[in-house]
């Protein structure tokens, strides 16, 4: 669990949060991005792109990959056709899912 005194990331809630920032590593079926770790720095629709221990910036399809998220000592598994949405769109499917 990431926490702060008015953040807080779960593996429960971690679809209403930004993932822009969060340590992620790649499960993926390309063995070029396979094992990929690094930092998010940007999300759209339909890719996350991650900037490796290099500096260089490596974009992976969401629908091909699982996303391991490391929030402090913790791991939240998300599958990428889970989140085929911007940001914005995440928020309210998951607002809508929940009534």
């Amino acid at each position: 669990m990431l926490k702060t005194e008015h953040y807080c990331i779960t593996q429960e809630n971690i679809f209403g949060h930004e993932f822009i920032g969060l340590d992620a590593e790649i499960m993926s079926g390309d063995a070029n991005k396979n094992k990929l770790r690094g930092i998010v720095v940007d999300e759209t629709k339909n890719t996350i792109v991650i900037e490796d221990a290099n500096g260089s910036e490596k974009i992976v399809p969401k629908a091909e990959a699982k996303f391991l998220f490391k929030i402090g000592k913790e791991v939240a598994v998300v599958n990428g056709k889970e989140i085929l949405y911007t940001p914005e769109q995440r928020l309210k499917a998951l607002w809508r899912k929940s009534k």
